[in-house]
């Protein structure tokens, strides 16, 4: 919690517990004597001063109680604290009644009850201490939790995303290197595909979210260059539905579909892949289905893969509750489906 926030909460505590004691001078509920000579102003504010001094005395000490191993020393000490602080507060009390207001000598004669009430003004205010500052603790302390939580899930998504990223560019590049040694003229077009793919991985990925258009354009530029080692022109269908305008998604989320479709697919049908994007006002929906060869593997099987279990990791870390990720496999076809409610 923020310091300006605990001053607000500590200010609007005393203008309650001033408000408390004029509360009789408000309805007209108190003895005209304690009227005369401001007696009943001075006995607000000696009593203000003294809760004061108790109040912040528990405040500051109650928390370095709660670092005991035995947490059942914690009440018999607040409760031999609250002792304490009165023995303190009974004769500051008396005196300035005595010397500073000058109350004659026989109406300060000592008394147990004025001790009991002054017991029970500091248990009071004592309680009042811990109460607020347990509060702020405990907010301070989930405030923290969430903070620690929100780290840890960033630092999870950087760490899936890094593995996201070795993957596509070895295969990228064993790709490349094919269309070299076999001196295609396709190898230039091949780099600078790879070289606007990289800028996206590099700067534009770099945030939580970022627009459709910007994720589809890089699916575009991924496609085109795994279309470079394949015969067929229409093997790959992408069609997107929808406005994209204003709408974002996390980035390199739908990738390992589509490379996982381009690795395990088969090259015989046209289209082989087919890729539909449904942009609708409440989900995206998205969906890649291909045709599959003799002996393929599924998604999170294939050796030094990054598997299905990272692309749900990610999913409940960036859409937790928000998400739906459903896979039909069959001997012909295998087919996901992506649901980002928004």
């Amino acid at each position: 919690m923020k310091s300006k926030y605990k001053i607000l909460i500590h200010v609007l505590f005393w203008i309650y517990m001033l408000n408390q004691a004029l509360f009789p001078v408000y309805i007209n509920k108190i003895d005209t004597k304690l009227l005369q000579d401001f007696l009943y102003l001075k006995d607000i504010f000696i009593t203000t001063l003294l809760n004061i001094f108790v109040f912040y005395g528990i405040y500051f000490l109650v928390p370095y109680f709660l670092k005991f191993s035995r947490k059942w020393y914690i009440f018999p000490l607040v409760v031999l604290l609250a002792i304490v602080l009165s023995a303190i507060r009974l004769p500051i009390e008396i005196a300035y009644w005595k010397y500073l207001v000058k109350m004659p000598a026989s109406e300060l004669q000592f008394q147990n009850e004025w001790f009991w009430a002054t017991l029970k003004y500091t248990v009071i205010i004592s309680i009042y201490a811990m109460l607020i500052r347990f509060s702020i603790d405990w907010f301070d302390s989930q405030k923290y939790k969430d903070e620690l939580i929100k780290e840890r899930q960033a630092s999870e998504i950087a760490l899936l995303r890094s593995q996201i990223n070795p993957h596509f560019l070895f295969n990228t590049l064993n790709n490349i290197y094919s269309l070299v040694y076999s001196k295609s003229a396709e190898a230039p077009e091949a780099v600078m595909k790879l070289s606007s793919i990289m800028r996206y991985m590099l700067y534009d990925s770099n945030t939580d979210f970022v627009p459709v258009n910007k994720e589809i354009e890089y699916l575009n530029s991924f496609i085109e260059l795994q279309q470079l080692r394949i015969p067929q022109k229409g093997f790959v269908e992408i069609k997107v539905f929808g406005n994209m305008e204003s709408r974002t998604i996390a980035p390199m989320l739908l990738i390992p579909f589509v490379e996982n479709a381009f690795k395990h697919g088969d090259k015989n049908h046209e289209p082989g892949i087919i890729i539909h994007l449904n942009i609708e006002p409440a989900r995206l929906l998205f969906t890649v289905e291909n045709f599959t060869r003799a002996g393929n593997q599924p998604l999170g099987e294939e050796s030094g893969g990054f598997g299905l279990d990272n692309i749900k990791r990610r999913l409940g870390l960036l859409y937790p509750g928000k998400h739906e990720l459903n896979i039909e496999s069959s001997p012909e076809k295998y087919k996901i489906e992506l649901s980002i409610y928004t």
